[in-house]
């Protein structure tokens, strides 16, 4: 949210429900794949564009082990054909 792509990044309303406790990471992960079919659907082409590129580097403010939406981009963008080829 800070300095990413908005159009795959999550509200800074959610980021800090889910810091202070106040949202699951069911909800979270609700809430963020509902956002990212709209992103879809409005920013058609910046997908196609993120999808079309050879390699990706997803990259967050979380921890390499913690919850982030980084994790559930990852598994769209693999039901979308990409490749999951692991974290660096």
């Amino acid at each position: 949210m800070k300095s990413g792509d908005r159009a795959f990044a999550p509200t800074w309303k959610m980021v800090l429900k889910s810091k202070k406790g106040l949202m699951s990471e069911e909800e979270y992960t609700r809430e963020y794949y509902k956002m990212m079919r709209n992103s879809y659907v409005q920013h058609r082409e910046r997908w196609e564009q993120l999808l079309g590129q050879e390699e990706v580097v997803l990259v967050c403010f979380c921890g390499k082990d913690k919850f982030c939406h980084r994790h559930l981009l990852k598994d769209i963008l693999v039901t979308l054909g990409g490749v999951d080829m692991g974290e660096i």
